[in-house]
């Protein structure tokens, strides 16, 4: 595996997602390392569709937020990258009061790409399961 960034921090992250959509639906980084990124995601009104439920682009967007933060800590210096492929599938419902949590972990970092697999957990159990890749610019 390459150099990574240790300065791709929860904390830069809280800084960085302020004001933007993921921060915007309360996405919380809690823990980047080399290995893995957590996070969480309280559901409440604004990340559910009609019918009550949260909705499948939260799922998403939250997933490849915890997948983004880890491509970063994984991205040489002075490189960019963007999300070129990611599957979903989401195996539990869930609702208002809600927390999800997610753990990512890389499946390949390489100079051109990189896999990041994000397991979406509701209740210790597992909510949603996600894949994508990304392209290093």
């Amino acid at each position: 595996m390459s150099e990574t960034n240790a300065a791709i921090t929860p904390e830069l992250s809280r800084q960085r997602l302020d004001g933007t959509f993921p921060g915007d639906l309360g996405i919380e980084l809690t823990d980047i390392t080399d290995e893995h990124v957590l996070g969480r995601m309280a559901i409440d009104r604004r990340h559910l569709h009609p019918m009550g439920y949260v909705h499948g682009g939260a799922w998403v967007a939250f997933a490849d937020t915890v997948a983004a933060w880890g491509t970063l800590r994984h991205l040489p210096e002075g490189r960019g990258f963007t999300t070129v492929e990611l599957k979903i599938n989401v195996i539990a419902s869930a609702g208002t009061g809600d927390l999800l949590s997610a753990v990512g972990e890389p499946l390949h970092v390489g100079s051109r790409t990189q896999v990041w697999q994000v397991r979406v957990l509701k209740d210790e159990r597992l909510a949603a399961s996600f894949t994508c890749t990304q392209m290093v610019l």
